[in-house]
């Protein structure tokens, strides 16, 4: 082991260790690898900056904007709905519909934009059926990871091929991964229909998260909201009148939410930060508090005849909402990203974790998981369903506002798909040629565009490309798969195919799909090149593991999108996931020597 193995092999296991433990943002982690890596002249300039022009990096740019061009459009919500419509009453029939749509659109969408997508359409199927979200939820997030297994257009399958293509094997074509993905596919959903199924939980609302599938009336039941509201009276002299909401700070000063106000036999359901309180007027408020607390202030307890305990009315609805996967407002308060300011909404609780959090909701960090009960006009709240952060767990009524784009959106992904999978042109011009059509059409604008690129993704993958160009030029990938081929190449292989993917399973439940992807790709690659294996049907054994994140729900941010909704325990993953991850493994091992001379 020279000086630079040793050295690489340090970067990486640290690498390793902060993506596992999570100390620092995996971006982070990667820019400081791509920077370490220049420092000790592992790399040089070139090749440390040189993941930012690669194609890989390029086709994945390119499908953010494809993406997004088609949700813009409606043509992924329309295509979606019309699916879903055929799933009937049955649960069987459903799960195998949402299972198909969910594995269909991953052929060309990014799965988490395909579980967001899906998400409302299937909450509002759960709602008209009376079947519960956690029968529904979890065969949606493995749909998704199942169609990726099937196409290229995959972040893990683009990173294995661009690492084919570094050291002089062919890349992947477009429908390379179809032989071997489609019968996986085929026996993932035939699983979660036939036993999968059988093993979900059914809980409703109350047992472990709210019903995404109630309606206002119901949502405010089982938040349990009536418990903790009260009605204040304003009196004569008392320092919050003449003053707006804003003005009056009643969460920051007094830690409640202002419900409603009633005035003159009259209840003004979410009043706007504007609204002037006069003495007189009984301010609705949810939250705990006593006459002592509230005496400074010119308050006291009362009863509001007026008030019906209605928490929605014809203009003001309740509404739940999640965060979404790649939102930046994780473990940050409602009061840090101005919620109420900026979308004139009020959180009214949160829940996590099978309890409804009321109190003091301002100061409460979020977290991957929460569901926000949320009240406020429905205008503001359609504004809502347009946040990049956010997911509002019921389908809108507005129509998509470029219908008319629908048809050129769609022309442009298949006229894109078809020249990459035709090899007319390499897979990032076709993308690119794509993203910038779909701009040309109208179907998004250039700041869209902008806008729609997930830049964490972005940088996490240029930063870690430079660690493979280090771990062959220091000889690392060279000892790594001698290790590999020492242990386990020698039963042949078949056997050094079955172990790659195994372990790399394993890593992508705790490192995610990029990092497994950039580290085990080039030990695979020198692996298989040691014993004479095809190191393209080896290496696919890489990329179809980094898919298999059904163990856990912190493997794959679609896992951790519907856990809330769906109520899901970490148990639920593992007892319904791992069967599955064994007969997927299964399935891949017989039909990668079947298309692939693995041997």
């Amino acid at each position: 082991m020279t000086a630079q193995v040793a050295l690489v092999l340090v970067i990486l296991l640290s690498a390793a260790a902060l993506f596992i433990t999570e100390a620092v943002r995996a971006d982070l982690v990667a820019l400081i690898v791509l920077v370490v890596l220049a420092l000790t002249g592992l790399v040089n300039p070139t090749e440390a900056f040189s993941g930012f022009s690669r194609p890989a990096v390029i086709t994945i740019l390119g499908l953010f904007i494809l993406t997004e061009g088609l949700e813009r459009t409606g043509a992924t919500r329309r295509i979606g709905t019309r699916l879903l419509r055929l799933g009937g009453a049955s649960e069987g029939r459903m799960t195998l519909v949402i299972m198909l749509a969910g594995a269909l659109l991953s052929l060309v969408m990014n799965n988490i934009a395909v579980g967001a997508v899906l998400l409302p359409a299937v909450m509002g199927i759960s709602r008209q059926t009376q079947v519960k979200p956690s029968r529904l939820l979890m065969p949606l997030s493995f749909a998704t990871m199942l169609g990726g297994m099937a196409t290229l257009l995959t972040t893990a399958n683009i990173l294995v091929s661009t690492a084919l293509r570094d050291r002089g094997f062919v890349p992947y074509g477009l429908l390379d991964f179809a032989p071997v993905g489609v019968p996986i596919v085929a026996a993932g959903i035939l699983y979660m229909i036939l036993v999968g199924r059988r093993w979900l939980p059914e809980r409703w609302p109350g047992d472990q998260f709210t019903a995404t599938q109630a309606l206002p009336n119901e949502l405010a039941d089982l938040y349990r909201l009536r418990e903790d509201v009260c009605a204040l009276y304003v009196k004569p002299g008392s320092p919050m009148a003449r003053l707006s909401l804003e003005a009056g700070q009643w969460g920051e000063r007094l830690g409640l939410n202002v419900i409603a106000v009633s005035r003159g036999g009259k209840v003004a359901l979410a009043p706007p930060k504007s609204h002037e309180i006069i003495e007189g007027d009984i301010v609705i408020v949810g939250g705990q508090t006593d006459d002592a607390e509230l005496s400074p202030f010119g308050l006291r307890l009362t009863i509001d005849p007026d008030w019906g305990g209605e928490f929605h009315s014809d203009e003001i609805s309740l509404v739940e909402v999640v965060l979404a996967p790649r939102s930046t407002l994780g473990e940050r308060t409602l009061r840090e990203i101005h919620f109420r300011e900026k979308f004139g909404l009020t959180v009214l609780a949160i829940w996590r974790a099978g309890t409804a959090i009321r109190d003091s909701l301002a100061e409460v960090p979020l977290q991957f998981g929460d569901a926000l009960l949320v009240q406020g006009p429905l205008a503001k709240i359609d504004v809502l369903r347009h946040e990049s952060d956010f997911l509002v767990l019921s389908e809108s009524g507005e129509e998509a506002p470029r219908q008319s784009k629908i048809r050129p959106a769609i022309w442009i992904v298949a006229g894109a798909l078809a020249l990459a999978a035709f090899g007319v042109l390499p897979i990032a011009e076709a993308v690119m040629l794509g993203a910038v059509l779909m701009i040309l059409a109208g179907c998004l604008g250039l700041d869209e565009a902008y806008r729609s690129i997930e830049w964490r993704a972005i940088f996490l993958i240029a930063a870690m490309l430079p660690l493979g160009i280090a771990m062959d030029k220091s000889g690392t990938a060279s000892l790594l798969g001698q290790l590999l081929v020492g242990t386990i190449g020698r039963f042949g292989p078949l056997a050094l195919t079955g172990g790659l993917l195994i372990l790399t399973t394993l890593l992508v439940q705790v490192m995610g799909n990029v990092t497994t992807a950039v580290i085990l790709a080039p030990i695979a690659i020198a692996a298989a090149s040691q014993i004479g294996a095809d190191p393209r049907g080896v290496a696919m054994a890489v990329a179809l593991g980094a898919s298999m994140a059904f163990l856990t729900p912190v493997a794959h941010p679609v896992n951790v999108l519907v856990m809330g909704p769906g109520g899901y325990t970490f148990r639920d993953y593992t007892r319904v996931g791992w069967p599955l991850t064994v007969l997927l493994m299964i399935v891949a091992l017989i039909a990668l020597p079947l298309f692939w001379k693995i041997g």
